[in-house]
C-alpha cells in the first residue's frame, strides 16, 4: 500500500494528476450555499466522470464510484481533529487530501 498527500490550496482549482496510473482532471471547490468543499473528476480530456464529491472524512471518497475503475482510494483528513471536515481556509493546510494505492 502506498500513500501520497494531494497537494492543494484554500482556493478553487483544477489540475491533472496521476491515479493508480491514469491521468485525470481534479477540480476542487468551495460550494455554497451548503457551505464545503467539492471534487469533480474527469478524464484527462476534461470528459466528466464523477461530480461533485463532498470532501468529507472517515471514508474513501471513491468507495462508491467502484464501478468507474479509478484503481485508488481518497480520504481527507484534518491535522488537528481527523473527523473535522476541511474549512474555507484550512485545505491544503490543515486539511489533506491522501491517495492511496493498493
Amino acid at each position: 500500500m502506498s500513500i501520497h498527500e494531494i497537494p492543494l490550496t484554500a482556493e478553487s482549482q483544477t489540475f491533472g494528476i496521476p491515479l493508480a496510473g491514469t491521468t485525470y482532471r481534479l477540480t476542487v471547490v468551495w460550494r455554497d450555499p451548503a457551505p464545503g468543499w467539492v471534487l469533480d473528476i474527469a478524464d484527462a480530456s476534461g470528459a466528466p466522470l464523477v461530480q461533485g464529491i463532498p470532501l468529507v472524512t472517515g471514508a474513501d471518497l471513491l468507495e462508491q464510484y467502484r464501478h468507474v475503475g479509478f484503481g485508488c482510494a481518497l480520504y481527507v483528513q484534518t491535522d488537528s481533529n481527523p473527523d473535522a471536515v476541511p474549512t474555507i481556509s484550512n485545505l491544503g493546510d490543515a486539511s489533506h487530501l491522501y491517495l492511496v494505492t493498493p
